[in-house]
């Protein structure tokens, strides 16, 4: 049973009374009842830790607690850190984000390491390193997409919420075919 405070012609009750007191005060946040209840047990986790909740992975990186997603490995590389890992120096320049895209340093530090190359004599080797590997690369990618395409389903749904199956008739061998004449262009267009 709640006390009740006669005043003012009015009836407050002792928990009208606590919160005023406490908007008074600056304890805006503090309760004026106690209840009983259950209480989960807190589990406390230091840095590094990897746990799972409400099926989702956790971890604490910094002293803060983060999701971990299948896309944090793709979110680290798209990301630009705010210093060259090279250098230290802070990454401020407009050519800064498409060199380290390709060579994971600041625009500075790849300008250093080309001349020191062209120096050696060893830039033109290095020259034709990176342009072979971007042809390797889109070997890579074209064959990927090639094998994505045949493994494709052709399922329509129609306007009468049918489900049609449109199949082609797609010869492997054919396929198998260009995507060598097309490998083949690509190896021949690599600088030696």
């Amino acid at each position: 049973m709640s006390q009740k405070i006669k005043g003012l012609n009015r009836e407050f009750e002792k928990r009208d009374v606590e919160r005023m007191r406490n908007l008074v005060k600056g304890k805006y946040g503090d309760k004026t009842e106690t209840s009983v209840g259950y209480t989960p047990a807190e589990t406390f986790y230091k840095e590094g830790d990897i746990w799972e909740h409400d099926d989702r992975t956790w971890t604490i990186k910094d002293g803060i607690k983060q999701n971990i997603t299948k896309l944090d490995k793709a979110k680290k590389l798209h990301n630009m850190p705010l210093f060259c890992p090279s250098c230290k120096g802070l990454m401020k320049n407009r050519n800064d984000k498409q060199f380290y895209k390709l060579h994971k340093t600041c625009f500075k530090c790849v300008i250093l390491k080309e001349d020191k190359l062209k120096r050696e004599g060893k830039f033109e080797e290095y020259q034709r390193n990176i342009k072979n590997n971007e042809i390797d690369n889109k070997i890579k990618d074209f064959k990927d997409y090639v094998k994505d395409k045949l493994m494709e389903k052709n399922d329509f749904i129609t306007e009468a919420g049918d489900i049609e199956k449109w199949r082609g008739n797609i010869n492997e061998e054919q396929v198998d075919e260009h995507v060598k004449e097309v490998v083949k262009y690509l190896e021949s267009q690599k600088v030696n």
